[in-house]
């Protein structure tokens, strides 16, 4: 007969033998387009001693993932001593795609990587170790600090900083009171700027007879003197004449007693110093503009701004409103400050009334763009960017639409252009 304290010795050995309980990871990975997952899963972990005492040495262990099939066997974690977790590197397309860290507990039925994801976990190691990330294992960095402005020689804290040739910041250099340049130097401030006189009465007498009137200042350029009668604005060459500082009203035109005139113009360039009378906007073009069914961008109101009527320091606004008719489908909405697209709208079928807001703040050279619209449905959106079109010779604004379907329509109920003061 066998004795029991044999038996005891025998079912001692035998589980010294046995290995540390299991954990079963069983798995289908899918990549975010819904594709399966197709690559390798790096596990790695410090040294720690399992529930049963078992010694687990710091090691790295790599499974291969089929078609989205991951199964793994791992020594729980949760139970170890002390408490580790696994540092688990997900790879394919030769590349480390990222990382995540494990805490498996002890299981009979085989769980599911959320089972033993942690959440927020740092990517450091499992227990106490550290794993080196190479740059080219993070997707994007390499490219990304490519991208980057680097520190040329001659860049310092606390300046203004500028670009050079090679692409590096550097710093400008100069006293505090200068002006910055575009291309990095500096010099003292002030330059011309234009100056204007707004709301000026032209001088003679207003008896129906008289048609010579005086200005206090000479138009420059003389495109741009706006002459009022009772709010009404007349016509260059056809309601009056101009020479020096001189109006010649023509015979059809002169002002009638009680009228009222008011002029506005250049007073051509002056030293920056100098203060700038111009208190009222004025409105260079309005209008209802037209309506169309058309499925490619049209025009639908348009203002021509002439040469020379704007100089750098200016800004002009322009402020438009549309209706949408029909459900059959959506719309566009593009506006075109010369040769540049200011903004781009795409309105669903739904969007009864959108309305539009642009400045366009004249440069040295070239204007900076800035925009802002909403609708009945469309979100609010704005933008901001630069147009390199020549606005001294002569600039459009232009308002294009379209349909998606024919059976609707876009109308372009009022717009306004206006330069602000």
């Amino acid at each position: 007969m066998i004795s029991r304290s044999f038996l005891a010795a025998l079912l001692l050995a035998t589980s010294s033998f046995a290995g540390p309980p299991l954990t079963t990871i069983q798995d289908v990975l899918y990549k975010a387009n819904g594709t399966r997952f197709n690559g390798t899963v790096t596990i790695s972990w410090s040294s720690f001693e399992a529930i049963d005492r078992s010694a687990i040495a710091q090691q790295t262990t790599t499974v291969t993932v089929v078609d989205g099939n991951l199964r793994v066997q791992l020594v729980p974690t949760t139970t170890a001593s002390p408490v580790a977790n696994y540092l688990v590197k997900y790879s394919s397309d030769g590349k480390v795609q990222f990382t995540e860290t494990w805490a498996v507990p002890s299981s009979v039925p085989a769980l599911r990587v959320r089972d033993v994801r942690v959440a927020n976990a740092s990517a450091a190691s499992a227990e106490t170790g550290t794993i080196t990330v190479n740059e080219s294992d993070v997707v994007g960095l390499i490219s990304d600090l490519g991208a980057r402005p680097l520190k040329g020689p001659g860049y310092a804290a606390g300046r203004v900083a500028w670009v050079n040739a090679t692409g590096a910041m550097e710093t400008v250099t100069g006293s505090p009171n200068d002006c910055v340049r575009v291309d990095g130097t500096s010099g003292p401030c002030g330059s011309t700027q234009p100056s204007f006189m707004d709301n000026d009465a032209p001088v003679g007498l207003v008896d129906g007879a008289n048609t010579s009137f005086a200005l206090s200042g000479t138009p420059s350029p003389a495109g741009s003197l706006a002459i009022y009668r009772n709010g009404i604005l007349m016509k260059s060459g056809q309601d009056f004449t101009l020479a020096g500082n001189s109006i010649q009203f023509v015979p059809g035109a002169v002002p009638q007693p009680g009228d009222t005139l008011l002029a506005s113009y250049r007073l051509g360039t002056a030293n920056s110093g100098t203060p700038q009378f111009f208190p009222y906007a004025e409105v260079i073009c309005a209008g209802t503009g037209s309506a169309t069914n058309a499925t490619t961008l049209t025009s639908i109101g348009a203002c021509t701004i002439p040469a020379q009527y704007l100089l750098a320091g200016d800004r002009v606004e322009v402020r438009f409103d549309v209706d949408h008719t029909g459900a059959a489908g959506g719309f566009s909405i593009e506006l075109h400050w010369g040769g540049t697209t200011v903004l781009h709208r795409d309105g669903a079928s739904g969007d009864a009334l959108v309305t539009f807001r642009t400045d366009a703040a004249m440069r040295d050279t070239g204007s900076q763009l800035s925009h802002q619209s909403w609708g009945t449905v469309l979100p609010f959106a704005a933008g901001i960017g630069t147009s390199a079109d020549d606005y001294t010779a002569g600039i459009t604004v232009d308002i294009q639409a379209r349909v998606a379907q024919a059976a609707d329509s876009v109308t372009l109920r009022n717009y306004t252009v206006a330069r602000l003061p």
